[in-house]
């Protein structure tokens, strides 16, 4: 009997130990699994961060605006920098590539209309420090700076978020060293 309480004590007792190390590993590979996603979390931000330096170096090769030079144009069709409608969800960015032939070439507006010349792009306003650096200087006749405008189509409930996101993307293009000129929703600034 002795022999089969002795094994029954040693079992109780290698059950104990094996409860009391799962127990306390759990939390230590808890504490871990925090202490990876900081770690993971910090690697993010200072990437980003690294890439915004980026972007912001690659923009100050295009020279600092002209007010009297932008603040002349009233029309969104007449705007040939770079323009940002943004919305609920994403910002439009909408590019105006110069037309290269010499001025007052005959036929130069039929084989490069303006329409042809222009790009949309929907982003999102994470991905707009990388879009706006990766344009070419050609595309900033009036130096470095971009109309915003709320987007007019946006429903009269989604207006507090289009301008939480206004606000988001005049953040960014602070961040970037970048000028805005905001522009009303009447297409006017």
């Amino acid at each position: 009997m002795k022999p089969l309480a002795e094994l029954a004590g040693t079992l109780l007792v290698a059950f104990f130990l094996t409860a009391c190390s799962h127990s306390a590993r759990h939390p230590a590979s808890s504490i871990e699994a925090a202490a990876a996603a900081r770690e993971h979390a910090l690697q993010q931000a200072r990437a980003a961060a690294a890439a915004r330096a980026q972007d912001r170096q690659q923009l100050e090769s295009i020279p600092p605006p002209s007010k009297t030079t932008y603040m002349a144009i009233h029309t969104r069709q007449s705007w040939a920098n770079p323009f940002l409608i943004v919305g609920k969800s994403t910002v439009n960015l909408t590019i105006m590539y110069p037309d290269l032939a010499p001025a007052n070439t005959p036929g130069s507006d039929f084989l490069h209309p303006a329409a042809a010349r222009r790009r949309v792009l929907d982003l999102r306003i994470s991905d707009l420090p990388e879009a706006l650096a990766a344009l070419p200087e050609n595309t900033w006749p009036y130096g470095r700076v971009v109309a915003v405008e709320e987007d007019p189509l946006e429903k009269k409930q989604d207006r507090a978020q289009v301008r939480r996101n206004v606000e988001a993307t005049m953040q960014v293009l602070n961040d970037l060293g970048v000028v805005i000129d905001e522009w009303l929703s009447s297409g006017a600034h």
